[in-house]
């Protein structure tokens, strides 16, 4: 694959997240609840569900900003941010938008 082609993943992956983060923020929305027409139990299983659709607006989120990131990198797509080598076919496919390559990613994992 090129940087065209994982350029345009990266574009797709995109538009995806996108969607993603409407629907759940839509569904994160704040839930009202009489305490004096609902069990606790009722309430409690609302706020869960809150708590879970917001951790669901999260991660498109932080996954959105990375993805937005790589696009950004005009001239250098598919270079790694720290040591400027190319990175491989095989990583750019396991992760498009990852901004390092194997070699400095585990590096920095052990540092």
């Amino acid at each position: 694959m090129n940087s065209d082609a994982f350029r345009t993943l990266l574009e797709s992956r995109r538009e995806a997240l996108l969607g993603e983060r409407r629907l759940a923020e839509s569904s994160a929305a704040t839930v009202q609840l009489d305490q004096g027409a609902q069990g606790r139990l009722s309430r409690m299983d609302a706020m869960q569900q809150q708590a879970m659709a917001a951790s669901q607006v999260r991660r498109p989120r932080t996954e959105l900003r990375k993805v937005e990131a790589a696009l950004d990198r005009p001239g250098t797509f598919g270079a790694c941010c720290r040591c400027d080598e190319p990175m491989t076919p095989e990583r750019l496919q396991a992760d498009a938008a990852t901004p390092f390559c194997q070699d400095c990613a585990h590096g920095a994992s052990r540092e």
